[in-house]
């Protein structure tokens, strides 16, 4: 009987099932989000929120405990350095699961397994409940100078620019 047990067992033996989670949640930490199954990622959420958590204590000891699941010391760096201070003022939901289509070999509930977006605080700004729930609107991305634009002594910006001015320069050179 399964009585006062919490986890599901995926059809797995405890160490394959432990193993599969270890990697879902690595890979989680190493791109951001991950495809799997929905009942793969319900029972990762539920390991890559304790992470999270152990991330924000940022003791010794929790390191050592998130070693214990990642194997990888610049997993644990990154856990410990870029993504727990992203959740500092949340208590819980830093994952999120997003059902998606059925599986097209044996019809499975596909879903995305992503760490929840948190809109980062400019330093020295108060934060609040109402600016947390407004989306962060981004300014329109800022195109490079083309070659036109860009003075003689100066380089050029990116690599069409200094392709163009290479152009430019043999189409001078050969005009000559």
């Amino acid at each position: 009987m399964r009585h006062g047990k919490r986890n599901q067992r995926l059809s797995l033996p405890t160490d394959h099932r432990a193993a599969l989670l270890d990697n879902l949640v690595r890979s989680l930490i190493i791109h951001g989000q991950i495809r799997t199954t929905y009942a793969r990622a319900k029972e990762a959420q539920r390991l890559a929120d304790r992470l999270v958590t152990l991330g924000k204590n940022g003791s010794l000891h929790s390191r050592r405990q998130a070693f214990r699941t990642l194997q990888d010391r610049v997993l644990v760096k990154r856990l410990f350095g870029e993504i727990a201070p992203r959740f500092v003022d949340m208590s819980g939901g830093y994952t999120r699961v997003t059902r998606l289509s059925l599986r097209r070999g044996d019809g499975a509930q596909q879903a995305l397994l992503a760490l929840s977006r948190v809109p980062v605080a400019v330093a020295g700004a108060p934060t609040s409940a109402k600016t947390a729930q407004t989306p962060h609107t981004p300014s329109a991305p800022q195109r490079p100078p083309s070659a036109q634009e860009t003075q003689e002594g100066e380089k050029p910006k990116g690599f069409f620019d200094g392709l163009r001015t290479l152009w430019k320069k043999k189409k001078k050179g050969s005009a000559a």
